[in-house]
């Protein structure tokens, strides 16, 4: 009897399961101890938690990729045919290979989180659609991280020795018996199978969603421990539709911030505009920025950069608005934040745009965007054109020495020099903007340089090396080049990437990178306390050069005078605003944490049980909402452009 009841295809797919679940958890304990440096304030006791409440949304992405073996097994056939051999081995393999390929993508972001900061969602697809090297990157990933790479050959060798088959047996079981019995079993399981995938009991019950892992942690960014990469993949399968929070009516709205800037300028200078968007320059690897690092020892991996700061207005507390490459173009160049999702990869993405090009192209300037990679890669060629840029330079374009790094784009060092002669070549005034490529993973330098940069203590940090020492190749041609002198030089980073200091690892480190503006004219070097961010670039140069048209920005000047809301926003997981010495995290309807970084730079004191009614924090929580209902409220509305305001005269 008990054979019997062991041999029974429910058994038998529950033990299956239940060996799915386990490796599901395996793969997060992993997870976990590869980025252990992420998450310091974690201790076994928050982590125990997190296992237990990920394994809600594991038994959703499990019952998800399981359905239809679960159908399989548990259909009333005859006896005969489910416990034959080959259907069972069907059966095994249907299981299976969803589930392995679940766990790929589970294994995957132990490294990719370090990237993205969160777990890899749909728009992956959208955002590497265009990449026709993809298979060389998994290739060269897969012998990089090879702990992972085994690590996935022995789950996945485990996974199909132990996956349990229907043994056929010399069983007759009665009519009468069978079948309503394995039809009621079957209703049973479809009916739990629905609460597992919904999350919970009750008609009541909302399927649960990304944010619900946010019940289980103490930061937005401990989510991804509890969330397993299957499951935000399925959950984000629609683009997401944003709803208007209605924090506050429409008057009252404008008059706490409103994005459309009115200047009080006397007239435009016509310099020209060049825009480096650098790729991974983290703030920490930048030895100006860092020199009570390790006690004041750090040196940094840019000697070039450090230099140049020292001859430009710079920032001590200065932001990314997002943790992806394809966040930074509409941050830096038309001041558009990345709140809740990429805006590349929204449905609101076809909205009217402007940006610095797209102004200055209407005052006569020659716009031109570069960015060294295959043309149409990551999407920036798109939202080149639909930004207002009237010219792109990509890999198709390029005219110079055989530079191709094998992976991405042209390497830095040539690409750069090109950029510099092209420009060389356009009717002044002009406003350019760059992105640089090859301080990015797989993080190699060219043959020639083997050697020649810092190691440090990560594989980035020879490739920043390289990269800094190919903006020193830029400027010191540029210095050459008769348009030097008028051209005021803008230098950001897309995000950071390969943090290993304990301060650049918190909710605020993760989003710090440089902001420079540096002017020949002007070479005095000026280190400000203002709080800027990528947003701020934009009305940062329009101000500089005296522009005196209406024009449409999320963020403000932070170059001709200090700020009005001297706060940067970004979105970790939840909304968070940080100014000069607080960090702000908010769901979009209760505060989830209050930090004062300034006295607690690790962030391991969470003030929001008694700060939450001070008078400063009451204000940039008010600030916070408002600004979210503007930026969800004008992506529906397609609002994007003083054109399509309808209102200029705020």
């Amino acid at each position: 009897m008990v054979n019997k009841i062991w041999n029974h295809t429910w058994v038998v797919a529950a033990c299956n399961l239940i060996l799915i679940m386990a490796a599901y958890t395996l793969s997060r304990v992993v997870y976990y101890y590869a980025n252990i440096d992420l998450y310091p304030n974690v201790d076994s006791a928050h982590l125990w938690e997190m296992l237990l409440g990920g394994m809600r949304f594991d038994l959703t992405a499990m019952l998800y990729l399981s359905a239809l073996y679960l159908v399989l097994m548990l259909l009333p056939l005859p006896w005969q045919w489910r416990s034959n051999r080959t259907y069972q081995t069907v059966c095994k393999w249907v299981l299976l290979v969803p589930n392995l390929i679940g766990l790929i993508a589970n294994t995957a972001d132990t490294v990719y989180i370090r990237f993205s900061g969160r777990r890899t969602d749909y728009s992956v697809f959208q955002e590497f659609s265009h990449e026709s090297n993809i298979a060389s990157i998994l290739w060269t990933s897969l012998w990089q991280y090879w702990y992972l790479t085994l690590f996935f050959i022995v789950l996945a060798a485990v996974l199909i020795g132990c996956c349990r088959s229907v043994k056929a047996d010399n069983y007759h079981p009665r009519v009468w018996f069978y079948y309503p019995f394995e039809t009621a079993l079957l209703l049973v399981s479809i009916y739990f199978t629905v609460i597992g995938i919904r999350g919970g009991f009750g008609a009541y019950t909302r399927p649960i969603t990304m944010s619900n892992a946010l019940q289980y942690t103490n930061t937005p960014q401990e989510a991804a421990i509890v969330l397993n990469t299957p499951f935000s993949i399925m959950r984000s399968t629609e683009g997401k539709v944003y709803k208007d929070p209605h924090y506050f009516e429409r008057e009252e709205l404008e008059s706490i911030m409103t994005p459309i800037r009115i200047p009080n300028q006397g007239g435009l200078q016509k310099k020209n505009v060049v825009v480096f968007i650098l790729e991974s320059f983290s703030k920490e690897y930048i030895g100006f920025f860092n020199k009570e690092l390790d006690g004041g020892t750090y040196r940094g991996y840019t000697p070039f950069l450090d230099s140049l700061c020292e001859h430009s207005v710079t920032y001590r507390y200065s932001f990314a608005s997002g943790r992806k490459s394809i966040d930074a173009m509409p941050s830096v160049l038309s001041s558009i934040p990345m709140l809740i999702e990429p805006y590349i990869l929204t449905p609101y993405s076809t909205n009217n745009v402007s940006s610095i090009a797209a102004c200055l192209g209407k005052e006569g300037y020659t716009t031109a965007f570069f960015h060294g990679a295959p043309n149409g890669s990551m999407g920036f060629q798109a939202y080149a054109r639909s930004a207002g840029f009237a010219r792109y330079y990509g890999m198709d374009e390029y005219d110079g020495p055989e530079a191709f790094d094998g992976t991405w784009a042209i390497w830095d060092e040539e690409f750069l020099q090109y950029y510099a002669r092209t420009m060389s070549t356009m009717p002044e005034p002009f406003m350019t903007a760059v992105f640089t490529a090859s301080s990015h993973h797989p993080f190699r330098v060219p043959q020639r340089y083997q050697g020649v940069f810092p190691e440090g203590e990560d594989p980035i940090h020879p490739c920043i090396g390289y990269s800094d020492n190919a903006l020193r190749q830029f400027f010191s041609y540029a210095k050459t080049q008769p348009w030097y002198e008028n051209t005021l030089f803008v230098l950001t980073a897309d995000h950071t990437n390969h943090l290993t200091h304990p301060e650049y690892l918190t909710a605020k480190g993760v989003y710090e990178v440089p902001i420079i503006f540096f002017d020949p004219s002007h070479p005095e070097g000026d280190l400000r306390s203002t709080v800027m961010s990528q947003t701020d670039i934009m009305p940062s140069v329009l101000s500089y050069l005296g522009y005196d048209k209406p024009y449409f920005s999320f963020g403000e000047d932070g170059i001709r005078a200090d700020k009005q809301h001297p706060y940067a926003i970004c979105y970790n997981n939840a909304f968070q605003l940080m100014s000069y010495k607080l960090l702000i995290q908010f769901d979009g309807q209760q505060v989830l944490g209050i930090y004062d970084y300034s006295s607690d730079p690790l962030l391991q004191i969470n003030h929001r049980d008694d700060w939450q009614q001070r008078e400063d924090v009451s204000e940039m929580l008010r600030y916070l909402k408002a600004y979210v209902q503007q930026y969800i409220t004008r992506m529906i509305d397609n609002r994007l452009t003083v054109e399509t305001d309808g209102n200029t005269s705020r």
